[in-house]
């Protein structure tokens, strides 16, 4: 597995960011993965980790499935979320995604899913990414933390 670059100010992977997540991704060349542990900070309900985190961790790993993929940075244009069971705060999830679709590099498709320890699906997710034009990417890898190579 090879760990993909961070950034300093990302809520997701932001090593400077107070407030984030800090997750770290890797990757086998086509698939991506994280391991995610919600903290109570993180809840919706009592004990239940709040669905719009476990949306902003699968929109996130599946843009890291696109840079990988083909080397571009992409925003998303459009997200479904299926909630299968609820996520409990300090349970470990372990998410993946990959690229399943590249439409001629103007729009690309990803797929994604939060797993629990037992491997229980606790969520998937389909994506839509548009590609960061490229007038806007030299600033943004001035963010990134580690190795650039795969961009």
């Amino acid at each position: 597995m090879t760990p993909l670059p961070h950034t300093r100010s990302c809520f997701v992977c932001g090593e400077a960011n107070a407030h984030g997540l800090r997750l770290r991704f890797q990757t086998d060349g086509k698939i991506v993965h994280s391991r995610f542990t919600p903290r109570g900070e993180h809840i919706g309900f009592k004990g239940v980790t709040h669905g719009g985190i476990l949306a902003t961790v699968l929109d996130e790993i599946m843009v890291w499935a696109v840079a990988v993929a083909t080397r571009r940075f992409a925003y998303c244009a459009e997200m479904t979320v299926r909630f299968q069971r609820p996520a409990r705060t300090d349970e470990e999830l372990t998410a993946t995604a990959e690229l399943v679709v590249d439409r001629r590099g103007k729009i690309y498709e990803a797929k994604g899913e939060l797993r629990s320890v037992s491997g229980d699906v606790v969520a998937t997710a389909t994506g839509k990414y548009l590609p960061i034009p490229e007038g806007e990417v030299a600033g943004m890898l001035t963010e990134l933390i580690g190795d650039r190579t795969l961009y």
